[in-house]
């Protein structure tokens, strides 16, 4: 009788949570072309717009759970899921630049924050993996509020709202970067530590 122990079969690339990360991705295009569509003055295209990209955010939490919950983790939604989630939110914070809503300093520091700690985690991903942060999850969230109300056609009035939730996302970017590159550094040290 064999003693060998029982290896659990990778899941396969065709699941539930894989689909959504997909769907997500497919629908950037359509939230772009809703958003910019007649330079962002249709109230009809700015609601269709805002209701593409809720959906396509709670895509982003549902699949995370639903792959660490039903071990549905795979390679694919680590390359993909990443991709998807800056090219949503990219997407929302370059098509209000270009509209003339948000300052292009907003997007260029949120972009270049994402894109550096996405190219900081290959460069320690053989050290060790950099776990999601609350500061990170508080910062996701804070952009998505953030970048909800500049999407809906909301009143001039009411917008300082939404310039309050941006300034305070703004700073979580920030703050969360530093945290990163500080952890990233650490790591990287500890790993190259003799006898390690």
């Amino acid at each position: 009788m064999s003693t060998q122990p029982r290896t659990t079969p990778a899941p396969s690339n065709w699941n539930i949570a894989n689909a959504l990360t997909a769907v997500r991705l497919l629908l950037v295009p359509f939230f772009g072309w809703s958003l910019l569509a007649g330079d962002g003055e249709s109230t009809g295209l700015r609601i269709l717009a805002l209701a593409i990209f809720g959906v396509a955010a709670f895509t982003d939490r549902l699949d995370g759970e639903l792959a660490r919950s039903r071990g549905l983790v795979t390679d694919f939604g680590k390359l993909v899921d990443p991709i998807a989630d800056k090219a949503l939110m990219g997407m929302a914070f370059i098509g209000l630049s270009i509209l003339g809503e948000l300052w292009w300093w907003v997007t260029i520091v949120v972009l270049v924050r994402e894109l550096g700690i996405t190219a900081l985690r290959f460069w320690v991903i053989r050290h060790g993996v950099i776990a999601a942060s609350p500061g990170g999850k508080l910062k996701t969230v804070l952009q998505v509020v953030a970048l909800a109300l500049y999407i809906a056609p909301l009143p001039s009035a009411v917008l300082i709202v939404a310039h309050v939730m941006m300034g305070a996302a703004v700073l979580a970017t920030l703050a969360t970067g530093v945290d990163y590159v500080a952890r990233a550094l650490v790591l990287r040290r500890g790993s190259a530590t003799p006898g390690r």
